[in-house]
């Protein structure tokens, strides 16, 4: 049986419910998990079904068939088939705690991706990443060269069909042009001690004024910089008798699973945009089950 999830994005209104799982009973679909939200501030309605065809209906079909549906309530849908892996291009610079802690998820299969290549700006993760069979490009950016470095990590973009762009730790600023036309499809990890603590050495500077809270924040990437939608948050506390240089390991840590748990609701489609937030469903039962050990 063919297993697909179905996304519903619309203005809320009575009978939305009744009408999908009305669809999805007569095509002979069983719904093994579902999720919605109703924003009773914007009056928007969220809804995620995961659903198994047991009457061997093709994706195509529940698309066409579907159509009147979705323009009687005049939904946003999206129904992918959960075989089908996302192309994922992931950017990084000098700091590897991100990328590596992606790499190892993506080989056991607790993150079922297909990783269509790695793009940075320095060769510190060259062989790293070769040796996991993927393709490597490194582009030098300075500010003479930043707009024709732009434009060739675009043409990597689009040659390779990555529909999802993850910084793990890339510390160049996208243009406000990248940033509009991925709108959605980029996603960042930073510590979350902004709007404190910014330029240079944060984990210096919060034990200096003794945090007791360690944060990672990741988020969609727009042309607001790290002020995009939020997806994942996470905390690790520390205190008075550890080190800067505790900070730094700890951050790191939570940073890579923060990281990690973002890129696994965007690709099982538990995200969806809402103004300048997101809403995030609860992960499908079975979704974190890994193929490998190692």
């Amino acid at each position: 049986m063919n297993s697909y999830t179905l996304r519903v994005t619309c203005a809320s209104t009575r009978g939305i419910v009744a009408a999908i799982s009305g669809f999805l009973a007569a095509k002979e679909c069983n719904i093994t998990d579902s999720a919605q939200f109703d924003d009773a501030e914007t009056g928007r309605f969220f809804m995620r079904v995961s659903f198994r065809s047991e009457g061997g209906a093709s994706l195509d079909r529940l698309q066409h068939e579907f159509a009147p549906i979705a323009a009687r309530f005049d939904m946003q849908v999206e129904i992918g088939d959960d075989s089908v892996k996302k192309k994922v291009l992931i950017m990084v610079s000098r700091f590897g705690h991100c990328l590596n802690d992606l790499l190892y998820r993506w080989r056991i299969g607790a993150l079922p991706i297909d990783i269509v290549g790695v793009i940075s700006n320095h060769h510190d993760y060259q062989k790293v990443v070769v040796n996991h069979d993927i393709p490597f490009h490194m582009i030098r950016v300075t500010p003479g060269t930043k707009q024709a470095a732009e434009a060739r990590q675009m043409e990597i973009i689009e040659d390779s069909g990555a529909e999802l762009i993850v910084l793990a730790r890339y510390m160049q600023v996208l243009s406000d042009r990248m940033c509009q036309k991925m709108s959605g499809r980029i996603i960042n990890i930073h510590h979350s001690f902004l709007p404190s603590f910014k330029g240079a050495n944060p984990y210096r500077q919060a034990y200096e004024k003794g945090v007791k809270l360690i944060g990672a924040t990741s988020h969609y990437v727009t042309a607001d910089l790290d002020e995009g939608p939020i997806i994942e948050q996470d905390t690790v506390r520390v205190t008075h008798a550890q080190s800067s240089g505790d900070y730094v390991s700890l951050g790191r840590d939570v940073e890579s699973q923060v990281l990690s748990r973002a890129v696994h609701a965007h690709i099982h489609g538990r995200v969806f945009l809402n103004g300048a937030k997101t809403v995030v469903f609860p992960a499908s039962p079975g979704s974190y089950v890994s193929e490998r050990m190692g």
